[in-house]
């Protein structure tokens, strides 16, 4: 049976590298019919809380990456991982050194491995120091500690980011001085994600956790099917798809080395694409944490809201206005606008236009187009100082839409105290 493990630390959000090595890991044990093992990997006590370890899976739960067996915590067999290194030192493959337990690393010879992604790996021994595998605490290090629980889980295939590549000669050591063979076990190293600027993705330069892409409007969906690309292409080419289609496209095989650019630009046209899939009910729900209940807006006004948002988070500034008794009006926009000599008239004769007409988009269309050409003016100009007199800004769903959905009453009022405001 294939079985690969996610081992994250607990520090307090899913990093998306993480989330993208888990979710590789998850497509490739779904692709193969495998199972994969969750595992924390908590043997640093100073940062070992248990809200950090909650935040870590509740990103996971969202991602839609679920697992077959644990979570496992590492710190919960620390007797074990002892009981190893007391077995090493025992058969003088390991030694104290001031209260530290070191391994003992062979003077020569190569330890190499085949590695799925990076081909073949080799380093001389003669390069590698005596590594600790024990602290003079009497903790057990985290490298002798997974290679204690790989080999107790029975974990065929290590799926993790590059970073980890300097460390797998001494786990192989490890696996071997243990009495096991190395050759049972796959790895696969994800190449590095980096930002715009080439450089390894991290806080100081932006946003890197996938709380913090779900807490600005990203879906779960979305925000999986973006991570599936970063290293790995679907040989179809078609890159927005249903995660089912995807894990049957997956083949391990065909992750690239190169490193990968994390481009929200991209990932932010692939979470509209969601949005824009969405039933009218579904994307109500997903919007209702953002303040505001999209059911009881008409039919028609909710699909022009979904097909224009990227995000969830740009539902307010699309449909505020039609909640609030008053929106506030773009100050720089409207300086801009006020200072048009056509815009006062403009809005008295719309509004003298509006008062009697069937309260309908088409009807409202057509007497604003009538209002602008008897100014000289195209109906984009023309349309200008109405929408930010309804709407409070210069962009937004579609005007005669939304002026049918706001009412009559509503947007003559505002029509009337932008003029006056001028």
């Amino acid at each position: 049976m294939i079985r690969a493990r996610f081992a994250p630390s607990p520090t307090g959000y899913l990093h998306v590298g993480s989330a993208r090595t888990a979710l590789f890991n998850w497509l490739f044990v779904r692709s193969v019919g495998g199972r994969l093992v969750l595992r924390i990997e908590d043997t640093d006590q100073a940062r070992n809380q248990h809200e950090l370890i909650d935040n870590i899976i509740d990103a996971l739960t969202w991602l839609g990456i679920d697992w077959d067996e644990g979570p496992f915590f590492q710190s919960e067999r620390a007797d074990r991982h002892r009981a190893a290194i007391a077995e090493l030192v025992s058969q003088g493959r390991a030694y104290e050194d001031e209260g530290a337990i070191r391994f003992r690393v062979p003077d020569a010879g190569v330890t190499a491995w085949d590695d799925v992604i990076r081909g073949r790996v080799e380093f001389e021994n003669v390069n590698l120091e005596d590594f600790v595998i024990q602290r003079s605490d009497g903790s057990p290090m985290f490298l002798l500690a997974n290679v204690v629980d790989d080999l107790d889980m029975g974990i065929t295939h290590i799926i993790r980011g590059e970073d980890m590549v300097n460390n797998v000669p001494k786990q192989l050591l490890l696996v071997d001085a243990l009495g096991a063979s190395h050759d049972d076990i796959t790895y696969a190293h994800l190449p590095l994600l980096v930002d715009e600027g080439r450089r390894k993705l991290s806080k100081r330069f932006g946003d890197v956790a996938v709380e913090q892409y779900r807490e600005k409007g990203y879906v779960a969906p979305a925000l999986a099917n973006y991570l599936a690309l970063l290293g790995w292409g679907p040989p179809d080419e078609v890159e927005i798809r249903p995660m089912p289609e995807i894990i049957e496209q997956f083949r391990l095989e065909d992750v690239n080395k190169s490193s990968a650019f994390f481009d929200v630009q991209k990932l932010t046209h692939i979470n509209g694409t969601y949005l824009r899939e969405m039933s009218r009910e579904s994307f109500a729900e997903a919007a209702r944490p953002w303040g505001y209940d999209l059911s009881q807006v008409p039919p028609a006004l909710q699909d022009l809201v979904r097909i224009r948002a990227h995000t969830l988070a740009d539902v307010p500034s699309l449909i505020d206005w039609l909640f609030l008794e008053q929106p506030e009006i773009d100050p720089a926009a409207w300086e801009k606008i006020a200072k048009l000599p056509d815009t006062a008239p403009l809005l008295e004769e719309t509004t003298a236009a509006y008062e009697d007409a069937p309260w309908e988009a088409a009807e409202l269309h057509a007497r604003l187009a009538e209002v602008g050409e008897r100014r000289g003016l195209k109906l984009g100009k023309a349309q200008a100082p109405v929408r930010l007199a309804v709407m409070g800004r210069p962009v937004g769903p579609p005007l005669f839409e939304s002026l049918e959905a706001l009412g009559r009453e509503r947007t003559l009022a505002r029509l009337r105290k932008a003029r006056a405001s001028l």
